[in-house]
């Protein structure tokens, strides 16, 4: 999907994950190899070699091939991947708006944003889903017919940590494991999949754009949510959590009539652009 800025101008996205990806569900391969990969024994033992320290051989490759400016975040010494993966930015790198009535992304991300009706039908990592199939809830899915669904979506270069985008009450957090089956397996080069990531949401009831659901959507492999809290008070910017290794996804879903979205957003939504968008950036008012 094409990618542009908040002026206008697009951006050259690193397609290294997204041929990796393909590489992994569009070959007999690449499904074979996945069908092993996301064995529950595999993923603890990969994902305790990405926390130790015989994986900081893969940063610097990684950071070579990913382009990353180390200067902007707050050490530069990691003793695992994952440690720096997570890396933690420069408070003074990313700018909160402080404005109340101001909407702000929660992260780092591509945005695309679609309204919610009974019938709405969405694209997120690979997987379609419904309201319910991706909550889970017809309860809740119904809530939020009427209002918008905002999908903010990582890749694996872009900063790892989300915020709170506004004061309020978080509920406990509601956990979706993640599904995986292939149909068929012998029977062509690519068959159909069947697969779900695992997800984790909470309900924000926030001071000025009504009751909002936060959801964070881990990679299929040994991508990790880890999220700091359960029900709460928090804050407009407040660190909710982040993700370990895996391009990942925050989704937003709001209510009707209670947030005006940007229009350069809806606008490159509407052509299936996706919008750059950064941690703490406006992105709308409240309604």
């Amino acid at each position: 999907m094409k990618c542009v800025d908040r002026e206008g101008c697009e951006i050259v996205k690193n397609d290294t994950q997204d041929k990796a990806l393909a590489f992994l569900y569009q070959t007999r391969i690449g499904r074979g190899m996945l069908s092993v990969l996301i064995k529950p024994r595999i993923s603890i033992v990969a994902g305790k070699f990405l926390d130790s320290s015989t994986s900081r051989w893969i940063i610097g490759p990684f950071m070579k091939k990913s382009g990353i400016d180390l200067s902007e975040y707050e050490m530069s010494d990691y003793r695992s991947f994952n440690e720096f993966f997570t890396r933690k930015i420069k408070p003074e790198c990313r700018k909160i708006d402080w404005e109340k009535t101001h909407l702000i992304a929660p992260c780092d991300s591509k945005l695309s944003v679609y309204p919610i009706s009974q019938g709405s039908r969405f694209v997120i990592k690979d997987t379609e889903y419904s309201m319910e199939s991706l909550l889970r809830s017809r309860k809740l899915a119904k809530h939020y017919e009427g209002g918008q669904l905002l999908v903010f979506r990582l890749a694996v270069d872009d900063y790892h940590r989300y915020c709170y985008v506004d004061d309020g009450l978080k509920s406990k957090n509601y956990r979706i494991p993640g599904v995986f089956h292939t149909v068929n397996p012998l029977a062509n080069d690519v068959y159909p999949i069947y697969k779900e990531n695992t997800r984790e949401f909470s309900i924000l009831k926030s001071q000025n754009f009504g009751r909002i659901l936060m959801m964070e959507v881990g990679a299929l492999l040994v991508g990790r949510i880890v999220n700091y809290h359960e029900r709460k008070e928090v804050k407009r910017g407040e660190e909710k959590g982040r993700f370990e290794f895996g391009g990942s996804t925050v989704i937003l879903c709001l209510e009707k009539n209670r947030a005006v979205i940007d229009e350069d957003i809806l606008l490159n939504s509407s052509r299936g652009i996706e919008t750059i968008v950064k941690m703490g950036e406006k992105i709308g008012v409240s309604r």
